[in-house]
This record gives structure tokens, sequence and C-alpha cells, in this order.
């Protein structure tokens, strides 16, 4: 049936490129040929671009001394190929094991095939394909509908049809250079055959900050980039259905991308002249099928006046608004903070504070707060809790995303938090923003997490919208210097960061005597001669009812810890925050306590004789108190190879040992004097490396480098 020339430009896709390529030596149609063009990679990428290619003889691998871009590597592609037909696959993607079988078996007179595309955000995906029952379907009038992605990939197309028609990539535009090839390809072909089951995964890259795909590139370049593309097209072909896809497809563009990027006013100059000419292209006809909103943006587009367009669109944006608005009360407060909070005065002595989204009065924010209150500093106080907590100095208290809320977020200077404020938070060039996070990184954090599994969510979103708050803060507050340089890789941070040791760690230095501990304990309603554990798990990512609410399955056997244990000890359950479900501990009433709603688990450090913990970053506060560490891990293997991953290794560095069994526990637990004894030089040193720059005093240094300078 003759041969494939698979053609894979490649540019820094070091993470990528072997499953790529083992998809393609997994293919069932053997006669193929890649031609992988390294167009100007990074050292690491070239070198595995060698390593593969001398280990497989159907490699042919071509350098770039210089990036050029992807256009002009699949040209180079289609000249150097010697196969009858060619196949485009990026560097990141690959295709199930039969995608090339199926096409070359379908396209039988045809010059070009296509099959379907899917996204995905993972290594490996799956295509369940049944021999015989898949058919190649003929479209003539809808053959554009496959390319409204504007891409030339999982098309099979004959090598001499591209000759003779000339076909090429654009190399002056970075993105959308398909477009330059493939309209005039559809152009030039009377029908076009479509399989399903012929399938292409396109991956979304787990990195869009620092290693983005193209359509992860910045907007503006997909701006220029599209409209530049479009002018050429419209001027250089002159056929019914590519005008009318195009047309189509940059209208769609104008309003879902250009509309959302002049949202900035400031950008529209730059881009107005170029949006004219376009403009003066479009087809009316086209044109009135849209709303009028739109349809009244092009028409004034088309006048030449930038003032009046700005006039326009200022009006229009916030007509949009309003209506998004009106579908919900949150939405419309959401309008109100936007459009109105947003445009009043900023209060210069108003600051502003949440802890674990508002769930508590707690954590770093409360330990400034209380030095800033004590030390009778001159600033109005806001807490956001979403429950009657009693908070010392008579703060204004107010519940997350009410209205009260949109309006004190807008008009404080100051924002102290220890998480994430919501995505639509607006942040002015007046705020200063305190993020004190929430302790030291165990867990691979943000940037550095390779899959999310979190519901509601997929990587390049989750880490989109991360990055969009981490360009926010102003202030990060470190615990130690490990964390420090995970933080600036994590969090793309490269502003001030304060390293003054936690704020929350204060209490364990001020707090820690028999008075305070006997007080603690006699508010928990606790028998004080009893020593205490206490358990403290994360959450796992996979395990929730929903977004945002998480589940625990408790595994450590908790009537037999009694059964051996209950004469001396009794156990706290504090689980993570995330966690919904209610651990029920009737069965061993008296032994077992749930503590998880009471807001300072810093008190409980002070109460608690020893620790067990799994992969919370508990344990790095709780080593302040150089008191037993147990670590229950009994998933390890699954949350470190398919969870998130750690940044460091757990059997070598932590300060206890891991156990996989509730016997294990009780045993450890029973002889907690030897396993002191064993870890203690183990324990030294990893105080020595995470617990050296607290001394009780955080709280103010924190303060005097925000509020005091």
């Amino acid at each position: 049936m003759g041969k494939i020339s698979v053609i894979v430009p490649v540019y820094n896709t070091e993470k990528y490129i072997a499953e790529c390529l083992e998809s393609l030596f997994n293919q069932t149609y053997k006669n193929i040929e890649i031609l992988l063009i390294n167009d100007g990679s990074n050292q690491e990428c070239t070198e595995k671009l060698e390593t593969l290619s001398e280990a497989h003889d159907n490699i042919r691998l071509f350098h770039f001394d210089a990036n050029k871009g992807v256009g002009a590597a699949r040209n180079f592609g289609v000249k150097a190929s010697t196969g009858d037909f060619i196949y485009f696959l990026d560097s990141d993607d690959y295709i199930p094991e039969k995608t090339l079988e199926i096409l070359i078996h379908h396209i039988k007179d045809n010059d070009m095939i296509r099959g379907r595309i899917k996204s995905t955000h993972f290594a490996k995906s799956f295509a369940v394909i049944f021999d015989g029952i898949y058919n190649a379907k003929i479209h003539t009038d809808e053959k554009y509908k496959f390319i409204k992605n504007k891409s030339a990939l999982n098309f099979l197309i004959r090598k001499d049809f591209i000759i003779s028609n000339h076909l090429y990539f654009a190399e002056d535009v970075r993105i959308y250079a398909d477009l330059e090839f493939i309209v005039p390809a559809l152009i030039n072909v009377p029908h076009l055959p479509h399989v399903k089951e012929a399938i292409y995964f396109k991956r979304k890259r787990n990195a869009p900050i620092l290693n983005p795909s193209l359509m992860q590139e910045d907007v503006s370049l997909r701006i220029s980039d599209f409209i530049h593309m479009y002018i050429r097209l419209k001027d250089k072909y002159e056929d019914a259905l590519a005008d009318v896809f195009l047309d189509i497809r940059f209208l769609n563009f104008y309003r879902k991308t250009i509309v959302t990027f002049f949202k900035d006013e400031k950008t529209i100059e730059s881009y107005f002249q170029d949006l004219l000419e376009a403009m003066s292209r479009v087809d009316e006809n086209i044109l009135k099928t849209y709303d009028y909103v739109l349809k009244k943006e092009v028409q004034t587009i088309k006048k030449g006046s930038l003032a009046q367009y700005k006039r326009v669109n200022r009006r229009h944006q916030f007509l949009r608004d309003f209506k998004t608005g009106c579908k919900s009360r949150k939405k419309f407060k959401r309008f109100l903070y936007k459009r109105f909070f947003n445009k009043q005065s900023i209060k210069n002595n108003w600051v502003f504070f949440e802890s674990f989204h508002g769930r508590s009065y707690s954590d770093s924010p409360k330990y400034i707060y209380q030095h800033m209150i004590e030390n009778n500093m001159n600033y109005k106080y806001i807490w956001c809790v979403n429950d009657h907590t009693d908070i010392p100095g008579n703060p204004i208290k107010i519940k997350r995303f009410s209205l009260r809320y949109y309006y004190y977020l807008a008009k404080s200077k100051y924002w102290v938090s220890n998480s994430r404020f919501p995505n639509d938070t607006v942040k002015r060039e007046e705020h200063v923003y305190v993020q004190t996070w929430h302790g030291t990184p165990l867990k691979r954090l943000a940037g550095d997490m390779e899959n999310v599994l979190m519901p509601g969510t997929n990587v390049e979103k989750y880490k989109r919208n991360f990055y969009n708050e981490t360009q926010r803060w102003d202030y990060l507050v470190s615990p130690n210097a490990y964390s420090t340089n995970i933080f600036e890789q994590a969090f793309w941070f490269d502003r001030n960061i304060i390293e003054s040791g936690y704020p929350r760690n204060d209490i364990l230095y001020n707090k820690n005597s028999d008075e305070d501990i006997v007080a603690v304990k006699r508010k928990l309603g606790i028998p004080n001669e009893k020593k205490v554990i206490l358990y403290a798990p994360t959450w796992r990512d996979d395990e929730y009812y929903g977004k945002g609410k998480y589940k625990f399955t408790l595994a450590l056997d908790l009537q037999k810890m009694q059964e051996c244990l209950g004469d001396e000890y009794i156990v706290l359950l504090r689980m993570h925050y995330f966690i919904a479900s209610q651990m029920d501990v009737s069965d061993v009433q008296g032994f077992a306590f749930d503590v998880s709603d009471y807001e300072d688990i810093g008190e409980l450090y002070l109460i608690s004789d020893m620790l067990i913990t799994d992969y919370s970053s508990v344990f790095f506060d709780y080593a302040h108190l150089k008191r037993p560490i147990l670590f229950y891990t009994y998933d390890l293997d699954k949350y470190r190879g398919q969870l998130r991953g750690f940044y460091f290794d757990m059997e070598e560095e932590v300060p206890g040992p891991l156990l996989k069994t509730t016997d294990e526990v009780i045993e450890a637990i029973g002889d907690i004097g030897h396993v002191q004894t064993e870890y203690q030089n183990k324990y030294d040193e990893f105080h020595n490396t995470y617990c050296l720059w607290d001394h009780g005093d955080a709280s103010s240094a924190v303060v005097k480098e925000v509020f005091e300078k």
C-alpha cells in the first residue's frame, strides 16, 4: 500500500518524545519511516533524540541550528521524506497502534483522509477498536469542520498531492502555521473521507507556564498570528467554502479570544489597525448571523475610529459582565465586586485576613493578627470566617463569597492568607498581598506536579489558575531554606520571600508550659493523666465526593489500639480540612476523639506526646517540639508513584519509622523509648535542616517586614 513518512518536529519535548515514538514503534502498519526534525532543542532533548535514533533503524534525525518553528520543521520533513504518504505527529502526542493501518487502508483513491483527535492530559490513553466494524464517511460541503482546530494533525496525505499543489506551512508565524497548508489542501480535494476509529491523542501539556505547547502560548501572540493568517488566506484564495470557514473561525475567535483580551482597554491600540484590515474582509452575509453586540463592534471597527471603538468596547464589556452577573446570586456579587467595589478607593489601614478559605480562625494569619492587636497597631481588621468563631480584638467578621466579603476584599489594602483567594479576585496595584502558605512541602506543589487527579480541574487549568494566583503575591513567608528553594520553583515566585519561620509555630515556643497544656486539655475535655497520641493524616487527591470534598478511609484499627494501649494513651484524630467525612469513633469512646474541627492545630501539638502522620506537612512543625513521630504510610508506593510524588526520599530523611500496619504502629508505641534512641541522630539532622529559623518571633518578623517598613 506504500510507505508512510511520519514527520515529527521536536522542540524541548524531552519529557514526552519517548512516549510519542513508542506509539509509532507499536503501529500494526510497519512500512513507515520516522523523520525527527530537531528544531533547535536544548542539550538534554538533543541527546535523547540521538539515543533514540541510534537504537532504531527507521528513524532519520535532522538538526536545526536554531529554533525555526513547527512550519519550517514540517516543510523540511516533507522535502526530506521518501514515503508515498505524509503523516504529521507532534512530539508530545501519541497514537493508538492501529491508527496508521486504518488510515492507509481507507484512503483508497483519495488524496487525503482524516481520523479523529482526542485531547488528553495523560501520558497514556486507550482506544478500543473492534476489527471490521469501522468505515470511512465521505464529506464534501462539511469537509472544513475537520479543521475547526486549525490543525493538519491526523491527516494521511499523498506526498505527490502535496508536491503538485505546492502545499507548505507558514514559516513567519509561530501559531496557526497549519492553516497555510491545510486550507488550500481542502480547496483542492472534492471530498474528504473521515474514519473516526483512527484516533490521535492530543496531549495538553502538564507545564503550561514554563514549557507550553503552541496553543498554550501567550494570548497576544495567538491574536497577532491568527489575524495575520486570516488576512493572508482571504487575499490568496477565492473559494466559497473556504471563505465561509475562515470568516466563521475569525468571528468566533474575535468573540471568544479578542473580546476577552480587550477587557484590558490598554491592549486595543496595538491590534486595532490589523483588526480593521481583517474585519474589512468579512462577508456581510456571514456577519448577519451573529448577535447585535458583535455586529455593532465589527461595524465600529470598520469605520476606523479607535476612540469610538474603545467607547463601544467599554459599553459592551459592561453589558457582557452584567448579563453574566444576572445568571445567579453569586455571579451578581462578583459583578458588583468587579464593576463597583473595585472602582472605590482603597483604605490604607484595613487588613483582610483569611485562613483555609475562611474555614477557621487559625494558622499563621491568626498569629500575625494576634501580634498586631497585642501591640495596638492602628489598623482596622477584617476576618473571613464561615462560622460564629470568637475572635479577640473585635474585628469585622464576614463569610466567604458574601457581598460584604467582596466589598472588604476590594477596599482593604492588605491581604493576609495561608491559601488561595478566589480565581476571579482582582488585585489592584495598591493592594499588598501577604501569602503565608500552610506547610513545609513534602508533596509536590503546583508547577512541580505532573498529574492532577482532583475533581473539577485538570493539569493545565490547575497550573494556570495557580500561576495567576502566585503572580498576585507580594510577600511569601518561608519556614526554612529548603522551602524557599521549592517555593521559588513550584510557585514561579521571584519577589519578596520573608525567611522568618512560620508565625503559626510561635506558640510551640511561647506556650509550651505545663499550665498551657493543662488548659488546652481541659478545653477539649480529655483526661489529663493519660498520654496523648495525635493522628494527623493528609488527604488523597483521588478519593473524593466532589470538588473540594474529600473522603478518608481510616486504615488504623482503633479498637485494637484501644485494647493494647488504652490504659496509658488516648488518640486524637485530626483530619485535613479538605476531608468532608466525619470520623465515627463511637466504638472507641473515651479512647479516640475526633478533633478535626478544633481550629488551632498548634495547641494540639502542644498537648500531644507523640505524632502519627503519613505525608502531611504536620511533621515538619511537630519536629520543633523534638517529640516522637511515627509515619503510618500504608499506601506509600501509590501516593509517591501515582498521586503527588515527593521532594525527598521518605525512607532516608524522615525522623521516625515508616509503618505499614496497625500492629507495627502498636509495637512502635509500646517501645517508643527505643524508637527515639534509634532515630535520634536522624531527628537531630532533620531538626537542623527544617526547624532552625523558628524561635517564637516569626509573627513579629513578618509584621516588621510588611507593616512597619
